[in-house]
């Protein structure tokens, strides 16, 4: 009989992970290499260092650089992705930007860089992989990295919130018209983390202060806190699991 850890393994599955060079990326990235998955390390940045990670726990890694924005990203990602392995399993939608300014100051070009990155590229992505597991006939995993801006309206950050609410409903349409087909789809809405995106956050002494008094836990989380969430998405244990966005948030949205 198999074990309930046998479930969370993921021996013999392909992931992609888009945003991988650095910060939540990586962290993903290297988490389900230690499951068992072989990697797919998608970036504009260099990821030779996670790479180096993944190979060290024995699992094969493909490094595919390319500006997930970009209309023929999705389908060259799809193509490079099954000449090295023959299919893909699990995708985990990561790759995200920020732009910060007052609502009133707000330019078009800001919204539409971000919006482009963090939901319409998500959006491209997910279907050509749906599309690869339909014509396998084959069950999938689908992450999309959410936000704490799923939920709330936040500040100086027009775009991020409207793309980071529209993955949390895209997560749901999806579920909706994709869970027959044996492919789950769900989110992870990660809390404050102490990355790249938040250093602004985490350099404005009062900021920071006001940050950490409202988080339970009473720290920034690390991108580690996501490791055991993305494996539990990606792997057999999540088999009954649709449409959720799994908050890991430091009890932030308990307050």
């Amino acid at each position: 009989m198999t074990s309930v850890l046998d479930r969370f393994r993921l021996t013999g599955k392909v992931a992609i992970v888009t945003g991988a060079s650095r910060g939540l990326g990586a962290a993903l990235a290297v988490a389900l290499a230690e499951a068992g998955a072989d990697l797919v390390l998608v970036a504009r940045g260099d990821t030779a260092a996670v790479q180096g990670d993944i190979e060290k726990l024995g699992r094969r890694c493909l490094r595919v650089a390319a500006d997930v924005a970009a209309p023929a990203a999705a389908g060259h990602i799809l193509a490079a992705t099954v000449a090295a392995f023959g299919r893909a399993d699990i995708l985990v939608n990561n790759a995200g930007l920020i732009r910060r300014a007052a609502f009133l100051d707000f330019t078009e070009e800001d919204w539409r860089e971000v919006l482009d990155v963090n939901l319409t590229a998500a959006f491209r992505l997910s279907q050509q992989f749906a599309r690869h597991l339909v014509a396998r006939q084959a069950p999938g995993k689908i992450i999309h990295l959410a936000s704490m801006l799923s939920y709330q309206g936040g500040l100086r950050v027009a775009s991020y919130t409207a793309a980071k609410s529209g993955l949390h409903g895209l997560t749901k349409l999806m579920a909706n018209e994709l869970a027959a087909q044996g492919i789950n789809v769900n989110a992870i809405a990660p809390g404050y983390m102490a990355t790249d995106n938040t250093a602004a956050l985490r350099a404005d002494a009062a900021r920071n202060q006001a940050i950490l008094e409202r988080i339970p836990a009473g720290r920034w989380g690390t991108p580690d806190d996501l490791a055991g969430a993305v494996v539990f998405l990606a792997s057999p244990a999540s088999d009954y699991m649709h449409g959720f966005t799994l908050a890991i948030d430091g009890g932030w949205l308990a307050r």
